[in-house]
């Protein structure tokens, strides 16, 4: 098992700040627009350098989305800050006609996803998300697991002619990946090789199938894991390969076991490589109030899930 370690946490949203304020100095094409949470979104940066290039909207979101849609066509590179309920939930019909369906060039950004936003409950915690958006024709839909890998995703969404959504979290987790990394749009990262199983993860859920992993091979049991950054377009070919090797597969998020990650990687292998399945994710539910390590253990995504479901997967082989 390769060993990954860490020297600090931090939150992903403050990756997509980093991100977006390196765009704001290299691409005067980039302009931002924040639905009244710029402190939230750690927009700050971008707002204090570039003013005339920052449009604080309020809490209007749906306009959010038109102006952004708007601006494209005058060659601007919109990037749209807000939490992630209310960057998709609230607005889809303005994603979908506006945004989506005539191509246009916006990235929607999207902070405090899943359940590790905490204690703000259920009405702000979105898991649909990621299925809503991936419907969607033309979107793409980025979930990167730490604040390095969300700084390069940011920048490299930049260069991407489409429309994308960006999801990221609220809460610090380790910061493992290489701060220099080529981020690719749609191109699975290999984080260890294996033979008995290969675990499938995306966003907070990379951190934990890796100490799966971990304790997995002092069991003996050899698991391949790869993250998922680009959940639409998934790397197929990635999966596939893996799949001819290990015969089973584990696909960890936090997000519903409804429309998710999993349900992308069941569609590809029962067209094409039926194989065992079991998912950690939330299974038809809503959340509630409470700490981000708690929710994450009620609700059944911690590293222990990921190997419970590793050994039920694997009797299935």
């Amino acid at each position: 098992m390769k060993k990954y370690t860490y020297t600090e946490k931090k939150d992903t949203r403050s990756g997509f700040g980093a991100g977006l304020s390196e765009l704001g100095k290299t691409n005067t094409d980039v302009v931002a627009l924040c639905a009244d949470l710029t402190g939230s979104l750690k927009m700050d940066a971008f707002q204090k350098d570039h003013p005339e290039r920052f449009f604080q909207i309020g809490i209007a979101e749906a306009n959010m989305m038109g102006i952004a849609a708007g601006l494209t066509i005058g060659g601007k590179i919109p990037f749209t800050g807000t939490f992630a309920n209310f960057s998709t939930g609230r607005v889809y019909d303005q994603i979908r006609q506006s945004i989506a369906y005539s191509d246009k060039n916006v990235k929607i950004c999207a902070s405090h996803a899943g359940l590790t936003l905490g204690e703000d409950g259920a009405t702000h915690q979105i898991l649909e998300d990621i299925g809503l958006m991936k419907m969607l024709p033309n979107m793409v839909v980025i979930n990167p697991c730490d604040y390095n890998q969300t700084k390069a995703a940011t920048i490299a969404i930049a260069k991407y002619h489409g429309p994308v959504y960006l999801r990221f979290g609220r809460p610090t987790v380790p910061n493992f990946t290489p701060a220099d990394q080529n981020f690719e749009i749609g191109k699975a990262v290999m984080l260890n090789e294996g033979t008995d199983v290969t675990i499938i993860a995306t966003g907070h859920l990379v951190w934990k199938a890796i100490e799966a992993g971990e304790k997995l091979a002092e069991k003996g049991i050899s698991a391949e894991i790869i993250n998922i950054h680009t959940i639409k377009p998934l790397d197929d070919a990635a999966i596939l390969k893996s799949l001819k090797k290990t015969k089973c597969v584990v696909t960890a998020e936090e997000h519903q076991m409804n429309g998710g990650l999993g349900d992308s990687v069941a569609q590809l292998l029962s067209r094409n490589l039926p194989s065992p399945q079991e998912f950690v994710a939330v299974n038809d539910s809503f959340g509630e109030s409470g700490t981000p390590d708690q929710l994450m253990t009620k609700y059944g995504l911690d590293t222990i899930n990921i190997i419970e479901a590793v050994e039920r997967v694997i009797k299935r082989k």
